[in-house]
């Protein structure tokens, strides 16, 4: 019997297993930046583990951007991939290709005691989506729908792409300052690991500071070591999160909680939980009192993408 690949491939890194029994073996993380495709990246993973071309039957790849028929470009990276090609080079026999964060959301279906933390407490209803929402190198969004028996479905979209909400003259301050330098302000222009770094420049500019810092990981250790315009900086990107993750609930209905993933907030959790997040996040007028009792937590698991990939291949998603 053939083998099963998932791989979870995002803007920066591209990681791949083999799936066997729903369980994930043989993880490996390969920069995209080091290789011209995902073939070349898949072909040299199998190659170490002594497998030959023809050795993998069904391969699940959750990729960052719009899946829809044979050409698939990565939104953020260089990579391209022709399913024909893709199953032609690699003798494969199935190639399921679904959205990165429809493959994030299935994975939390997969979340282990200890993968996760409490943000706001609450109960979750479990005939209600559940919204997945992390920034990284972009901003992802998904809607998780328990199907019974078992089965799920996750819904792909574009939802780091929305307009950028605010709710403060500050923050009104704080996008114009951005969009004054590169128009359009999304989402993810601020909530990713760039975003972090925008917004303090923006930060800088509306206070009148001369901005020091050069990178997202400056800016993290200086606001874990107690700089105020850094805190500032991670107080107000959370807030921002908030009001993002409060829309999309109120969009999906998602009293099946809220699950915030990606590689950002885990760097500064525990100024994460000292933010503002829950106060934007049931920010909402009128609608303030739909958010009692929504639970939101943060989830620390490090392959949730590939475990979705692989819930998606045994569950034969379209």
């Amino acid at each position: 019997m053939k083998l099963a690949l998932v791989g979870d491939i995002g803007g920066t890194n591209a990681r791949f297993a083999l799936w066997e029994n729903q369980q994930l073996h043989s993880v490996r993380v390969f920069p995209t930046a080091d290789y011209s495709s995902p073939e070349q990246a898949i072909g040299i993973y199998l190659g170490d583990l002594g497998l030959p071309p023809g050795s993998v039957g069904s391969v699940c790849l959750a990729v960052a951007g719009p899946v829809d028929g044979d050409e698939f470009r990565f939104t953020n990276s260089h990579w391209r991939l022709s399913r024909i090609a893709f199953c032609a080079t690699l003798k494969v026999d199935e190639l399921l290709l679904i959205n990165d964060f429809t493959a994030m959301a299935l994975g939390m279906t997969q979340l282990k005691d200890g993968e996760f933390q409490t943000v706001c407490p609450g109960k979750a209803d479990p005939l209600r989506p559940a919204v997945v929402i992390g920034p990284g190198t972009g901003l992802g969004v998904g809607t998780l729908i328990n199907l019974g028996d078992q089965r799920w479905m996750a819904l792909p979209g574009e939802g780091g792409h929305v307009d950028l909400p605010v709710g403060t003259v500050r923050e009104a301050q704080l996008r114009q300052a951005i969009s004054d330098e590169i128009g359009h302000v999304s989402a993810e222009t601020v909530l990713s690991g760039g975003g972090l770094l925008r917004l303090y420049h923006a930060v800088c500019k509306v206070d009148g500071h001369q901005p020091v810092l050069q990178n997202q990981a400056e800016i993290t250790k200086a606001g874990l070591a107690g700089d105020p315009v850094a805190r500032e900086v991670i107080d107000q990107f959370c807030r921002f999160l908030g009001r993002v993750a409060g829309n999309n609930v109120l969009t999906v209905g998602g009293r099946g909680g809220v699950y915030i993933v990606g590689g950002v907030i885990p760097h500064f959790l525990e100024l994460f939980l000292q933010s503002g997040f829950a106060d934007s996040f049931g920010d909402k007028g009128c609608m303030s009192h739909y958010f009692g009792g929504i639970p939101v937590w943060v989830v620390t698991a490090e392959f949730s993408g590939l475990l979705g990939a692989g819930v998606a291949l045994q569950q034969g998603a379209r």
